[in-house]
């Protein structure tokens, strides 16, 4: 399992030209599912996003987490997440998990960080979206697991 974290001022995510899901101060975060993966490797990878020390404290130091500052998450599925590009110039997504174990995956995902954080909103699992963002620092940061 994979996650991209940015720290944004503001994030949206859109599907035929409708906000399906928009947030304020917070995390983008793509998520990616691989061959393999499991709900222990989602709860790790939770608990490790939502305590992520990396906003402002008072004094400009990266010290707070996303659940001190009551900010808010915006999670994206993005099996390209697992290209493997090796070989030739044309990407694999062999590693990544199939579209029915993913979805699974990362709807479970979605549930724990509902119980950690009040505002999270998503895309729409296997859509075409455009996402926009303003990314605060920037700051971005990957987790794997």
């Amino acid at each position: 399992m994979k996650l991209v974290i940015q720290r944004v001022a503001n994030a949206k995510v859109e599907v035929d030209s409708e906000i399906v899901g928009k947030i304020g101060q917070g995390f983008l975060v793509l998520f990616g599912a691989g061959v393999g993966d499991t709900k222990e490797q989602a709860d790790f990878l939770v608990e490790k996003l939502c305590n992520l020390r990396v906003f402002s404290d008072e004094n400009d130091k990266m010290n707070l987490s996303i659940k001190d500052i009551d900010g808010e998450l915006l999670v994206v599925s993005q099996f390209t997440l697992y290209a493997d590009c090796k070989k030739g110039n044309r990407p694999s997504f062999v590693n990544a998990a199939l579209p029915e174990e993913a979805n699974e995956l990362y709807e479970y995902f979605m549930d724990k960080c509902k119980k950690l954080v009040k505002n999270v909103q998503k895309g729409i699992f296997g859509a075409d979206m455009k996402v926009s963002l303003l990314n605060d620092g920037p700051v971005t940061i990957i987790l794997e697991k």
